[in-house]
């Protein structure tokens, strides 16, 4: 991620201090995650896809006991007992969905940030970009 190299205006290597490399460590933990974090974004969206799905198949449906799978196992359950699981599992999906999108925006900021410190210090010299 950090390439030395000359410096254009002095003619002599970039000095990284314990400080310089602190940031940039810091920066590609905060990449890391901001990755991870559009995974699990793009699973929770699904998810919450789904379980709207599901609640749309069990309004068109006229049976009173339904199958809902816990585990691995499908269980019998009546139908309103089915729905008010659904409304929750929707709820908390997207509540997790709120929370890893606040976390992204806190990392994209921290990222920013970082960002301007070390370009600051080693302008061409170090690479933060994606490819």
């Amino acid at each position: 991620m950090m390439q030395q190299g000359k410096s254009s205006s002095s003619g002599s290597e970039m000095q990284v201090t314990w400080e310089d490399q602190q940031n940039i460590n810091t920066f590609s933990r905060l990449n890391n995650r901001f990755h991870e974090l559009e995974d699990d974004i793009k699973l929770a969206k699904e998810k919450c896809d789904n379980l709207e799905d599901a609640g749309n198949e069990l309004i068109l449906s006229d049976e009173e006991m339904v199958r809902f799978q816990i585990g691995e196992v499908f269980a019998h359950i009546p139908r309103e007992e089915v729905e008010t699981k659904i409304e929750e599992m929707k709820e908390a999906t997207f509540k997790s969905l709120e929370n890893l999108q606040h976390e992204k925006e806190s990392i994209v900021s921290q990222m920013a940030e970082l960002k301007k410190v070390l370009y600051a210090k080693f302008k061409d010299s170090i690479n933060l970009e994606e490819d």
